[in-house]
């Protein structure tokens, strides 16, 4: 315990009114006690501190001024101080009528050998608001770090599996960052890989001070541009696309070769099938007649509708694996032919087995070999992210919401859907209100705990002990 060296010294002769005045200024409010822990007398700056009832606490028990979970603490407390122990710090809550409760941190001191209590109490208001923020700007920070990870990963697999040659350029020395499969492929000579080699080395030496050139113009117009190139062997005439993107305080390229139409390596394809790109990526793709007839699918698709090959989803109307037949595809279909394109269309897809998954799709319509068809990307959106919104879960605003919501939500998925929704926002809001007091939150709602516990878990709005109540949240300093 800190104590001073020689106190007799220089405190024998202070009075009790100095001594009063120095044990109010040295807390936020201060309580004397008996040995039977009912207060005698407090001090208390009630300008900073709003306690309700504060002025009719002398003659009360003080476990009764704080609220039942705090209750046990106080006792502590008292136990610890008259047993001598070394005074520890207790964090307790004072209920509040105009807000959520107020916590205090107390320390007790017993003073003369008949048992009378001195408690310290500092207010940790201020501190608990600053926790709060920062608990939210971590949460902001790994939602932020998630999203970030999810992107990269995306990007690296698009740059993977794509089938043309790709390179990552630097702006300033042209020389490259990154090379796909493809391009390594296509542009490595053998001797040591791309990373490193300048740029207009990966192409014929005639070519390559026009691919410079052209890179210089694109840098500084800011506008994507193109031109025909051959191959270091002279063997294949590409088409190479550049473009500028801004990579912190530099500048990068993004170069793409693709086989000029007629040359040798050009893609060429005698049926409507998926590039190697569309086949590879993890969300379900396919290609229909005008209508809907499956006319290609990727293995993506073929997952979540529980085929084992695409025979069998060929020939067949996309119709037979939405969750409302006769409604799903028909809405879209009379979408595309009107607008030409369908963004996140909310339903369900059923597996031959049984297995429904939630999707959202989005479609548009393409000409390929001068035959119309319509693309169809499926994406399963059952293990989304929560802090995600999903556009079916949000509560419609106008009347005209609520008419963009038919066809996409059937009336009973709506107004379960809204139900939820709303329960929710009313236990956001008790929370809240009573600064994350889970009891507190309950009875305001008229819930008991337990009930209480169960809806967070299900909304996912606390990651939840339920051994562990928020007011007993830590003995702070103790």
């Amino acid at each position: 315990m800190k104590t001073f060296a020689a106190p007799k010294e220089f405190l024998s002769d202070i009075d009790v009114e100095a001594t009063a005045r120095l044990i109010a200024t040295a807390a936020d409010i201060a309580l004397i006690v008996d040995p039977d822990g009912v207060i005698r007398d407090f001090a208390i700056d009630r300008s900073e501190m709003a306690l309700s009832g504060v002025e009719h606490w002398p003659g009360q028990a003080w476990s009764e001024t704080v609220t039942v979970e705090s209750r046990p603490k106080i006792e502590a407390l008292i136990r610890d101080a008259f047993a001598g122990a070394r005074p520890r710090w207790r964090q307790v809550n004072h209920p509040s009528q105009k807000g959520p409760d107020v916590p205090v941190l107390y320390a007790v001191h017993k003073v003369n050998p008949e048992g009378l209590l001195i408690a310290f109490g500092r207010d940790l208001r201020t501190i608990s608001q600053l926790q709060q923020r920062l608990i939210d700007a971590q949460q902001t920070l790994e939602q932020d770090y998630a999203r970030l990870r999810h992107l990269e990963t995306r990007y690296r697999l698009l740059f993977q599996v794509s089938s043309e040659p790709v390179l990552i350029v630097d702006g300033a020395n042209e020389k490259v960052l990154e090379a796909n499969p493809v391009a390594e492929q296509m542009f490595d000579d053998g001797r040591r890989g791309l990373v490193g080699r300048r740029v207009a080395d990966c192409v014929d030496a005639a070519d390559g001070q026009a691919l410079e050139t052209l890179m210089t113009t694109v840098r500084a117009t800011g506008r994507a541009d193109e031109i025909d190139v051959r191959s270091r062997d002279r063997t294949m005439l590409l088409r190479a696309s550049v473009a500028l993107l801004r990579r912190d305080a530099g500048w990068i390229f993004l170069l793409r070769f693709a086989p000029e139409e007629g040359g040798k390596g050009a893609a060429r394809s005698a049926e409507p099938s998926l590039s190697r790109l569309v086949a590879a990526m993890p969300d379900g793709f396919l290609l229909t007649a005008l209508d809907g007839t499956v006319l290609s699918a990727n293995s993506a698709f073929l997952d979540l509708a529980q085929l084992a090959t695409e025979e069998q989803a060929r020939s067949e109307s996309l119709d037979r694996w939405l969750g409302r037949p006769g409604v799903d595809l028909n809405v879209m279909l009379a979408n595309l032919r009107e607008r030409g394109a369908v963004r996140l269309f909310a339903t369900n897809l059923r597996g031959e087995y049984g297995t429904e998954t939630e999707v959202e799709i989005s479609a548009a319509s393409l000409t390929i070999e001068g035959e119309p068809c319509y693309a169809f990307a499926i994406r399963d959106v059952t293990r989304r992210l929560t802090s995600v919104a999903r556009p079916d879960r949000q509560l419609p605003q106008s009347v005209e919401q609520l008419a963009e919501l038919v066809g996409r939500v059937s009336l009973k998925d709506l107004v379960r859907q809204t139900t939820d929704v709303i329960e929710k926002m009313y236990i956001e809001a008790a929370l809240e209100m009573t600064g994350e007091n889970r009891a507190s939150a309950a009875e305001m709602l008229g819930l008991s705990r337990q009930s209480l516990y169960v809806k967070l878990r299900r909304f996912e709005l606390r990651d939840l002990d339920s051994s562990r109540d928020d007011s007993d949240s830590d003995d702070a300093g103790g």
